[in-house]
């Protein structure tokens, strides 16, 4: 390969183009290649792996190789790779996400949403998450970023896999290094509540309290808990292959 083509890469999140998160991490990947930001243009957490079909996508380009979209985030890999690059970067990277994205709630994530797009389009992709609430520590996250991009864009990833990476929200000193993990199981307490508002009208809100996690042997949130960052290998293949066994002598 040509030393003087820079590596391409791509990068969205769910917090939108303005989150302090997504400018940590193109300042951490700046110094491999050639960085294009590709974002939604404000929050859309919780988006999951959704497209928008059913009215055109507006882009607008807020600095160089920074661009805004009114969709989703799987909506900016996609655009980004088919329409504003035309083709396809060395490495997606999803993030820094404001909280975690660890257990179940993969599922809903827009920011996995990401590299799981990335992944579909055939490019290494990662996603990476901070571990807190409020007063987001980036930079331990950033940094880990820089070193694990650098050894994907050199030695690639496994087919139709991508990365998982919470990191805990700690100065780097205090983190005591990293852990593959495999996903873990979180307890939610009432998924909805109920209110009423001053007309008298009911209204809910979709999202429980957190209980905790399953303690688990090398899950995501034993890694995190333990001040350990988790890297989890995510496959896209979503068959239960275990389940053929039983399922071969079902009649119905």
């Amino acid at each position: 390969m040509n030393r003087g083509v820079k590596k391409k890469i791509l990068i969205s999140n769910d917090d939108g183009i303005h989150s302090e998160g997504i400018k940590a991490l193109a300042k951490a990947m700046k110094p491999l290649g050639e960085v294009y930001v590709v974002a939604p243009d404000r929050e859309r957490s919780a988006s999951s792996h959704s497209l928008t079909l059913y009215h055109p996508l507006r882009v607008e380009e807020v600095a160089k190789n920074w661009f805004s979209v009114d969709g989703t985030p799987t909506d900016c890999v996609n655009l980004a790779i088919n329409g504003i690059l035309k083709m396809r970067p060395d490495l997606v990277v999803a993030g820094i996400n404001k909280g975690p994205n660890m257990g179940d709630d993969i599922t809903y994530s827009g920011t996995v949403s990401v590299a799981m797009e990335g992944t579909l389009l055939g490019a290494p992709s990662i996603a990476v998450s901070v571990n807190a609430k409020k007063d987001f520590n980036f930079k331990p996250a950033a940094d880990f970023t820089n070193r694990l991009a650098k050894f994907i864009l050199k030695n690639g990833l496994h087919k139709d896999t991508l990365l998982n990476v919470n990191v805990p929200n700690l100065d780097g000193d205090d983190i005591k290094g990293y852990r593959l993990t495999k996903q873990g199981k979180r307890i939610y307490g009432d998924a909805v509540v109920e209110k009423v508002d001053p007309r008298g009208r009911k209204y809910y809100w979709i999202g429980g309290d957190d209980l905790g996690f399953v303690h688990t042997k090398d899950s995501d949130f034993q890694a995190v808990s333990e001040d350990y960052i988790s890297i989890t290998p995510i496959h896209l293949d979503l068959t239960n292959h275990a389940s053929f066994t039983e399922m071969k002598d079902w009649k119905f």
